[in-house]
């Protein structure tokens, strides 16, 4: 009876961010997800309990993973309420759990997502109270079950959210003061890259190493979920499956590999970031795979004797008054050092300053349209040809 629960298919949704679905789907689809449709920052796709769960744990650029269980339309509060409270809420929650809901709300007559939130909230709590006399508490921190709530012109979809702690956050990060690449984001660019974990990759302005932990774990077959910190949301499902999980987590382990696969390695000017990518990679176990080193930008070389492969870096943007002409000139190294020391190379700068990236002084064959964070962002690849062509 469990087996055939296991394995029977169900609807679910990850999220990203804008710019990485199509990445996502691919990595979804090589779990054995069958994709339903690829959405703005959201894959709808349908695969079993084991798929969910692989989901979690081998996803790089997925920020949760949803599973829809009701929907309904909901014009007003009164049928928002009412809709809410006509669910049987025991079936995805205990009273002696606690819960907190995320609310969504697009082109809708209630147009409060904190109020849609308090408002499902007080019908979830009330069924409780009427029913047993208790109540299950809300968490807004650290809940056991995590609800979302998408409300689109007045159409609302409820679902659980089976990540618990958002799926970048791999908990290797050892200091949070910095405002670093996203995990995420950081696999996204090099899957948007092509890199395959096999070719030579250095980031020449690596900061706090991100992007070249990501890579370490891609390059060593390693699943990014083994980091998470806490349990994931479905641990505290009713449906959950001790043995399943179990299972899943030691064929992660057991794909591990554990000879570099290529050689990955970054600089940066600041000492004090190379020392906190130190930290980074030595918490993710990794130190036997990246090379780190304090240099500046325009000292930066092509590793001897390795084949040519990837240059993947990003650079500061400049977001402070008066860095125009600091900027310019810092663009213009790069421009200077992919040309010189990285022929046969393909280089990719991730910048939020379009305009300082004009001095690069090279001409973009790729242009992808992304965000860091609130920044408009693009990832710009140069073909690095020997006698590389300039911009005329």
């Amino acid at each position: 009876m469990s087996t055939n629960r296991r394995d029977q298919p169900f609807y679910m949704t990850a999220t990203t961010q804008f710019g990485l679905e199509e990445v996502l789907a691919d990595e979804l689809r090589a779990l054995g997800a069958k994709i339903e449709k690829v959405g703005q920052r959201a894959i709808e796709f349908s695969g079993n309990q084991q798929l969910l769960y692989e989901a979690c744990l081998w996803c790089r650029t997925a920020v949760r993973i949803l599973r829809p269980f009701a929907g309904f339309a909901a014009p007003d509060e009164k049928s928002l309420y009412r809709e809410v409270g006509r669910l049987d809420w025991s079936k995805y929650l205990r009273q002696d759990q606690t819960f907190a809901i995320t609310a969504v709300v697009n082109k809708s007559n209630l147009e409060h997502s904190l109020f849609v939130a308090q408002l499902t909230k007080d019908a979830i709590v009330d069924q409780f109270r009427n029913r047993t006399g208790e109540r299950p508490s809300v968490d807004v921190k650290n809940p056991d079950i995590r609800l979302h709530l998408h409300m689109l012109e007045n159409e609302v979809v409820l679902s659980l959210d089976a990540s618990g702690e958002s799926l970048h956050k791999r908990g290797y990060r050892q200091q949070t003061n910095v405002a670093p690449l996203n995990e995420a984001l950081a696999a996204g660019l090099l899957l948007l890259a092509g890199w395959d974990g096999k070719t030579t990759l250095v980031d020449p302005m690596c900061g706090s190493g991100t992007i070249l932990t990501e890579a370490a774990l891609i390059a060593q077959r390693i699943a990014p979920g083994l980091y998470h910190q806490g349990k994931f949301g479905f641990e505290h499902w009713a449906d959950f499956d001790a043995a399943l999980w179990e299972s899943v987590q030691l064929d992660a382990r057991q794909m591990r590999l554990e000879e570099p696969q290529c050689y990955i390695g970054g600089s940066d000017l600041s000492r004090e970031f190379i020392e906190l990518a130190r930290e980074n990679v030595a918490a993710a176990d990794l130190e036997d795979f990246i090379r780190l080193g304090v240099r500046d930008v325009k000292d930066a070389v092509a590793p001897p004797r390795e084949p040519a492969g990837i240059v993947l870096t990003n650079p500061p943007y400049g977001e402070r008054i008066g860095e125009e002409t600091e900027m310019d000139d810092l663009y213009k190294t790069i421009g200077d050092t992919l040309k010189t020391n990285f022929q046969g190379y393909d280089a990719y700068l991730f910048t939020g300053n379009l305009q300082a990236a004009k001095r690069v002084g090279l001409k973009a064959s790729r242009r992808i349209p992304l965000y860091n964070g609130p920044i408009d962002c693009r990832l710009l690849k140069y073909e690095l040809y020997r006698g590389t062509r300039k911009v005329v």
